[in-house]
Order: structure tokens, then C-alpha cells, then sequence
């Protein structure tokens, strides 16, 4: 995930995963090849950073997004899912700490892969797109069945804003204002639920 934000749509040669590499240097569903598509008719408003010249860019929570549906129907996965590494990532700052199992992709070929064709994710469970560098990424649900919660975290692991509710099968960009070296993909809804603002840390373990 890497070119200016809705410019680069990291997209897996031909079909990016939901969500990853969705933009250049974007995850699975953003890794985009050239321009990305038109905003679809649901897509929202593309969230504004901190304006402060001397805070780092954050953006803050809004207001609850809409609650985003799964796919009636899911394209059928050509080649099946990729045996990721595995680690976990866990929110001190949030509530009780929630801790969440990730597959970790971290290279053009997860990225690209992403989450596309899954049908389901369990509650608890997500997937962890890095980078060496920080930069704008920007992700779609292109052949991404499953809603999700995009987290765009800093390269020292602070969360510096979140796309909730992002809907399946959709090829507008979604990313924030801000260069990230992460972004963390969980079921939809699951950042609220659990108490995630942008400003918090998070802790990686593998």
C-alpha cells in the first residue's frame, strides 16, 4: 500500500482482496493498479484529519457508520486462502485490553490477497497489512464478501483513525489523511464494540 491516497488502490492483479492491498502500498483490496474507480453511491465522506500544524495526524472517531451487511453472494475463490504467518495484536488503551489473532501479510502478494473470497472471519480475528515505510493507503472490497473495520496505524503502532463499516463488493477507495505503515482489517463494527480510538496503541506479538 503506497501512491497518494485514492490513487493507488493495491488491487491483486485483476481482483483485490476484501480490502487488501487496496491501494499502492494499500492492503489486499489496495494494492490498486491506476485509478480507482468512482466512489460507489454508499461511500462516505473522506474523513478529515487533525488541522493542528503541531499534533500528529490523527483523525478522530465520527459518529457510528451505518451497519454494513455481508454479501449475498461471494465469487467463488480461484485459488484458495494463503498460509500467512500468524501473530496477535492486542489494545491496552481500549476497555479490557481486547486481544485479536492475525494473519500477517507483508508482502505484494498477501497484501493483494487480502481477505477476498471469505465468506466469514471469526469475531476475534483479522488480518495485519504492513509495510517498511509509512504512507497514504487507500483499500477497497473489491471481491471482499465480508464487511469489515479498517485501522490505520502509525510505523511506532499508534492507531491514527478508523473506516468502520466498510461494505462488500465495492471498489471506492477508503483510507484517511495519513501516512501508516499498518492497517488492521476486522470484522465491521468490532472497533466500537470494543473501545478503539484513534490516539491508542497497539501491541504486536508474534
Amino acid at each position: 500500500m503506497r501512491a497518494p491516497l485514492f490513487l493507488l488502490l493495491l488491487s491483486i492483479l485483476g481482483g483485490a482482496s476484501g480490502c487488501d492491498e487496496r491501494t499502492q502500498g494499500r492492503s489486499a483490496a489496495t494494492a490498486a493498479q491506476g485509478t480507482p474507480e468512482p466512489p460507489a453511491a454508499d461511500s462516505v465522506p473522506a474523513p478529515t484529519a487533525s488541522s493542528s500544524p503541531t499534533a500528529r495526524c490523527i483523525v478522530p472517531l465520527g459518529a457510528p457508520a451505518p451497519a454494513a451487511k455481508r454479501a449475498t453472494a461471494c465469487p467463488e475463490d480461484p485459488t484458495g486462502n494463503l498460509n500467512l504467518a500468524r501473530g496477535w495484536v492486542s489494545f491496552p488503551g481500549a476497555g479490557s485490553a481486547p486481544r485479536v489473532a492475525v494473519e500477517l501479510a507483508d508482502n505484494p502478494t498477501s497484501r493483494e490477497r487480502g481477505l477476498m473470497y471469505r465468506t466469514s472471519l471469526p469475531e476475534d480475528q483479522g488480518m495485519l497489512f504492513s509495510w517498511t515505510d509509512e504512507s497514504e493507503r487507500a483499500f477497497w472490497m473489491r471481491n471482499t464478501c465480508i464487511p469489515l473495520d479498517m485501522l490505520f496505524i502509525a510505523k511506532d503502532l499508534t492507531i491514527l483513525g478508523i473506516v468502520e463499516q466498510v461494505p462488500p463488493m465495492n471498489e471506492a477507495a477508503r483510507g484517511i489523511p495519513c501516512p501508516a505503515a499498518h492497517v488492521l482489517e476486522l470484522n465491521a463494527g468490532w472497533a466500537r464494540r470494543h473501545g478503539l480510538e484513534p490516539g491508542q496503541k497497539i501491541v504486536v506479538e508474534s
